[in-house]
């Protein structure tokens, strides 16, 4: 049968770690029919928008999509088209693994970590207040006429929304996972001794989703400046994480550097209807064009997209063929190998072929 999947080459290296994605998931033998639409900086260009309707519209249909890399601008410029993405389609739990592969340069030996993150709300719901505006200034008064601790006129605002039902959602889409998946333990990540109504509100509400699992997963807390700590002394004592927005987006880098950095990292964003796949690593403009930027992540993505399209048998070759030549280090980018000057280094192209290969 024949998958329709929106694919989005993305900006910087995007086009080139997507193109060597697509190539290596073709070579699977999977029917699937790319439907390749632009957005971020080129359709910026092109439409005036970074995200133009069509693409929302083309993403509800497939149900399905693959992204490379977005570009956001820091401080100035559009928003977010990767928040935009999650909101307007709803993908409240974003689901990023972080696994060791032998050929990476890992900080840890046998690292096997799944971080679900919650999507939708936290500091990174996009409900801001510019410094100086009458917005912000009539927010400020307010809070100021309702308690005594003091918000100074010249601060800038973020609002922090933390809500049973997302809590809820997410917390369960963790334990749903762990027991599909033959996962034995989950652990929920907070700041409830500090953050008492929405940290708080994240811990008492995923505990009591929790108790439904008690009998089939081991379930654990854990502050999340702690957790950091733990991660970095033993995280192979952890499987299955769950947390709020920011601190999702904080400890899965963490994660990804104890198996090899960005590179080696994958994303899936799932929601309800609609399920998006993308490398967690950023657009890396200065390398774009050059041909040289690991692949690996994108890869791996879609290894998650092939798994939930239920092509588990095209999912397994493809992340052998991945591990193998990561193993082999012989067709690595420049980024694997031992000496980043190594001359020997192949290109994104080369190692997408070499991947290819393995799959014959």
């Amino acid at each position: 049968m024949a998958h329709n999947v929106t694919l989005l080459p993305g900006d910087g290296i995007g086009p080139e770690v997507t193109s060597a994605m697509r190539k290596c998931v073709d070579a699977t033998g999977v029917d699937i029919n790319w439907e390749v639409l632009e957005v971020g900086e080129h359709s910026m260009k092109e439409h005036g928008t970074p995200m133009p309707d069509h693409v929302l519209d083309s993403i509800r249909k497939n149900k399905v999509a693959i992204k490379g890399p977005i570009v956001t601008p820091v401080g100035t410029g559009f928003r977010s088209v990767n928040v935009l993405l999650r909101q307007e389609l709803d993908l409240f739990a974003c689901v990023r693994p972080s696994k060791c592969y032998e050929g990476t340069k890992t900080k840890a030996d046998k690292v096997d970590i799944v971080l679900f993150r919650e999507n939708t709300e936290d500091l990174y719901a996009g409900i801001e207040f510019e410094q100086g505006s009458d917005e912000c200034l009539k927010i400020i008064k307010e809070i100021n006429g309702i308690q005594k601790r003091q918000i100074k006129d010249d601060a800038g605002i973020s609002i922090k929304p933390i809500s049973i039902s997302a809590t809820k959602r997410i917390v369960k889409a963790a334990c749903e996972y762990a027991i599909k998946n033959n996962r034995k333990k989950v652990t929920i990540v907070h700041k409830a001794n500090i953050m008492k109504y929405t940290d708080g509100l994240f811990l008492k509400e995923g505990m009591e989703i929790m108790k439904a699992y008690e009998d089939k997963l081991i379930i654990r807390e854990c502050i999340v400046d702690n957790l950091c700590m733990q991660l970095v002394q033993r995280p192979d004592h952890f499987d299955v994480l769950v947390m709020p927005n920011l601190y999702g987006d904080l400890v899965s880098d963490l994660c990804a550097g104890l198996v090899g950095g960005l590179g080696i990292a994958p994303g899936a964003n799932i929601g309800d209807e609609v399920a998006l796949f993308e490398p967690v690593h950023g657009s890396a403009p200065k390398y774009a064009g050059q041909d040289k930027c690991n692949p690996t992540a994108t890869l791996l993505s879609a290894v998650l997209m092939l798994r939930h399209l239920r092509e588990t048998d095209a999912a397994d070759r493809l992340e052998a063929a991945v591990q193998a030549v990561l193993k082999e280090g012989k067709h690595v980018t420049y980024d694997l190998k031992e000496d980043r000057e190594d001359s020997s280094a192949a290109t994104t192209t080369q190692m997408g072929d070499a991947i290819c290969e393995k799959l014959k």
